[in-house]
């Protein structure tokens, strides 16, 4: 169609009316030293909309054509960090020069937006068959089951908040992807590090944890308020203690420990923080904390210990009665990372 339009409209004229004589396109095309497929351009225009003219068109022209945007969709979903900044070089390679908005604006066309990629734990095969194991094993388990369970954790708290996010171009519902996933790192700064458990009463102790904790320091953070916790939140005999198979909570004192206190340990996959409703309590923590302003360490404790009492057992109790939910999440991405 790029050579029609630089066709005369007489000539084009002239083509349709030898066509409307009976000459077919080879023909035409001899006739008037053209491609076949410019004749045929020429005649489906005319018999569309009945001129040969090429009305002014509307706008400025696009300066990304279709063949560069669909090279555009293919890079960021085969690498979906790709920023609009190489887009924009890509594009340049090819002598085309545009704003940074207007590759966004192309690509928010084709439904793809950027997003702040969602941290999760790398998770290897042997981590998604524990965590497929674990969810099917569990599927079934009664209320009651999980209304045993003192749920515990530890958890980094910064007193400036959390760091920005990296963005990833993605569609709708496809956040948990793997590609779409910012494996978590550790990090130093001004923090304080806590201990803390909850059961469907409401929540546990919650502690301070001094310096960097080992094995020693866990089993008499547990001794000094594990049972004070089971008491206060009406545990029965039978309960269950769950804790995340880090190396200080697997080691062979901390088991010694466990048996001596006739401790019954759920079995717990590996890299399953979405599996532990406590996470989504931390979560409610920081944001309470972050939201009152601590100056300083000392604030940011004590705003930790008056907020963390302030969590309604109702809030707990929808998370393990919602539990299901998760299991089925996690069989449904066969091991695999989900939303929770």
């Amino acid at each position: 169609m790029g050579v029609t339009k630089q066709l005369s409209n007489d000539l084009k004229t002239k083509i349709v009316h030898h066509h409307g004589l009976g000459e077919g396109y080879r023909k035409l095309s001899q006739r008037f030293k053209l491609s076949v497929s410019t004749v045929r351009n020429i005649l489906r225009k005319w018999k569309t909309t009945g001129s040969v003219q090429v009305k002014a068109r509307s706008g400025r022209p696009r300066k990304i054509s279709d063949r560069q945007k669909r090279r555009m969709v293919r890079t960021v979903r085969v690498n979906p960090q790709t920023s609009t900044k190489d887009l924009q070089h890509h594009l340049a390679a090819d002598g085309v020069t545009v704003h940074r908005s207007t590759i966004r604006r192309t690509l928010h066309k084709e439904m793809l937006y950027a997003r702040v990629m969602q941290r999760k734990p790398f998770l290897r095969p042997q981590h998604k068959q524990s965590r497929l194991r674990y969810a099917q094993a569990h599927l079934d388990k009664p209320a009651s089951f999980w209304n045993k369970v003192l749920w515990t954790d530890e958890t980094k708290i910064e007193l400036f908040g959390h760091n920005k996010g990296r963005y990833a171009w993605r569609k709708k519902n496809t956040a948990f992807q793997e590609k779409h996933l910012l494996p978590t790192v550790k990090y130093g700064g001004g923090s304080i590090m806590l201990w803390g458990c909850v059961a469907s009463a409401g929540t546990g102790n919650l502690v301070k944890v001094e310096g960097r904790m080992d094995s020693t320091q866990y089993q008499q953070i547990l001794e000094t308020n594990v049972q004070e916790s089971v008491t206060k939140l009406k545990l029965r005999r039978g309960w269950i203690f769950q804790q995340d198979n880090d190396p200080k909570h697997c080691s062979k004192s901390t088991k010694a420990f466990m048996q001596r206190n006739k401790y019954n340990v759920l079995e717990w996959p590996s890299q399953s923080p979405d599996l532990n409703i406590i996470e989504n309590l931390w979560c409610e923590l920081k944001r309470a904390v972050h939201a009152r302003k601590p100056s300083n360490l000392n604030e940011l404790e004590m705003f930790c210990e008056e907020e963390w009492s302030k969590i309604p057992s109702t809030t707990i109790q929808i998370l393990i009665r919602t539990y299901r939910k998760r299991l089925e999440a996690v069989i449904s991405a066969k091991g695999g990372s989900t939303k929770y």
